[in-house]
Formats: structure tokens, sequence, C-alpha cells
């Protein structure tokens, strides 16, 4: 019995359709809303700038980190030192964040606003991709699978063909 159990959580499954849109309209929802507060916000460009910038490395910072856990895990290779920076940058990410809303002059609900919608968008970023990954090894033939190697085009020298 627990070995059923143990080979089923180690082979990932497809994703439903239902969460990969639920993902996706998320994804979509919290870069909207974050851009649409910034559009409609009384800061300088250089601050929207900021908090745009902010938001755009944070959601590739955690999708890197998703990725390299995940090919860790699956037993690709992934250096340590990757693995530190992906670590590094999600939480300086967070860190420009916390630290530019708290030095703002804005109202504690705006503030919270762009808090929850970073933190959507990034979580987000990190479902999708996931997802994506997911749905391509549906796709692809697995690798552990024979793959026919093309007869090559010309003779190697003191190779011996039978046929």
């Amino acid at each position: 019995m627990q070995s059923a159990v143990a080979n089923q959580a180690s082979s990932p499954s497809k994703p439903t359709a239902a969460f990969v849109g639920a993902s996706w309209a998320v994804l979509v929802i919290g870069f909207g809303s974050f851009a649409v507060g910034l559009w409609n916000a009384t800061m300088t460009k250089s601050e929207k700038g900021f908090y745009a910038a902010v938001l755009v490395l944070g959601v590739f910072a955690a999708v890197s980190l998703q990725k390299s856990v995940r090919d860790r895990a699956d037993g690709l290779p992934v250096s340590a030192l990757y693995l530190g920076l992906s670590w590094s940058v999600v939480a300086l990410a967070v860190l420009m964040l916390v630290i530019g809303l708290w030095n703002s002059d804005m109202a504690l609900s705006e503030k919270g606003f762009y808090g929850l919608a970073f933190a959507m968008t990034v979580f987000a970023g990190v479902a999708v991709q996931k997802n994506v990954r997911d749905t391509l090894q549906f796709r692809a033939p697995s690798r552990h699978e024979s793959v026919p190697v093309p007869p090559q085009a010309y003779p190697v020298p003191g190779a011996h063909y039978t046929n």
C-alpha cells in the first residue's frame, strides 16, 4: 500500500484545465491590478517605474526559483550558485517592495493593495510556470523512452556493418 502511494506522489499529474485557467486568470488580474494602480497613482514616474520593476523582478525570480527547485527534484543538474541566486533575488524583490512601501506616503490601504497584488502575481507566475512544465511533460516523450537513432550518412572507419 505504501509503495503505491509513493509511486503516485512521485509522478506528476497533468494539471486540469480549471487550474490552468485559474492560474492564468490570477496572473493577468494581478499584473493588471498592479498596473492600473500604478497608472492612477499620484506618485512620480520614477516611483511608478520602481514598483513596476520590482514586480517584474519578483515574478521572474520566483519563476526561476520554481524551475530550479523542480529541476533538482527531477534529478536535473542545478548549480548551488544558481539556486542560491534565485532565492536571493526573490528575497531581494520582496525586501525592495517592503522598504519602498514602508517609506512611501501612500495610505495604508494603498500599501496593502500593492502588497497583495505583488504576492498574488508572484504566486500566479509560479503556478503558470508549473502548469506549463507539467503540460509539456505529457506532450513530449519521456526522457527514459528509447529514441530511434537515424543511420549514419557516412561510414565510420573501422566499423563493421551488417544488414
